[in-house]
């Protein structure tokens, strides 16, 4: 089995690396943006060249969004690839998130390509960094389970791993519905600009959603559908 890893915070990112980590030696190919991308959304190269740069062995800094290199690594470098999994994002994409990331989106675009496909995120408080080791931990947690699971056609797995304290007990995958609710919409309007002032660990959440879920210290798993 070969995955592919990717992610939008770009190929140096630490999060890649915890991922990569987290597959306990499966083999993979690494075909991430060559600098940080994160919340590109589903954006792709409209026709223009997308230089490939390989910086070690099974490991390609792409000049293109998270989706572009997804298209390159199953049409070019990787075509045999059984999955494709992006992140470990440094932040949560949780409930309308997934229409923003490029994380979730380099995912999106391999269930376009009939791969499947795992995105995970990590939640940050306020304040305080993500812990790799144990985001890998974590990861190669739900990577065991989802990856036993069959393969369904046309869905994928949002995964949004919550930031523990260091004492906490290891947390419960739960597997719950996206949460329907917008990030926060709080504002001021200072002079004649408009800035977004409302905080993300307060934002409406429907209750045993994604949102609320990982907020309260789970790992969340949402199945998004596109058909």
């Amino acid at each position: 089995m070969t995955i592919v890893l990717t992610n939008d915070d770009g190929i140096d990112a630490p999060g890649i690396q915890a991922l990569k980590n987290a597959l306990n030696g499966r083999e993979n190919i690494i075909v991430a943006p060559n600098a940080p991308l994160s919340g590109c959304s589903h954006q792709i190269n409209r026709g223009g060249p997308i230089e490939i740069e390989q910086r070690a062995q099974r490991s390609y800094a792409i000049a293109g969004t998270p989706a572009d290199c997804t298209r390159v690594a199953l049409s070019h470098l990787c075509s045999d690839a059984e999955w494709v999994i992006s992140g470990i994002n440094a932040g949560g994409n949780l409930g309308s998130d997934i229409y923003v990331s490029g994380t979730v989106a380099a995912v999106r675009e391999a269930i376009l390509m009939r791969a499947p496909g795992i995105a995970i995120s990590h939640y940050i408080q306020r304040g305080r960094s993500i812990d790799w080791t144990v985001a890998s931990q974590l990861a190669a947690r739900v990577l065991s389970k989802l990856m036993s699971l069959p393969v369904e056609e046309g869905l994928f797995w949002n995964v949004n791993l919550p930031h523990l304290q260091p004492n906490d007990p290891e947390p419960e995958i739960v597997f719950c519905p996206c949460c329907t609710q917008p990030l926060p919409t709080e504002y001021v309007v200072e002079g004649n600009q408009f800035r977004y002032v409302g905080q993300y660990d307060q934002r409406s959440r429907d209750p045993g959603a994604d949102v609320d879920v990982c907020l309260s210290g789970k790992i969340s798993v949402a199945q998004i559908r596109l058909w």
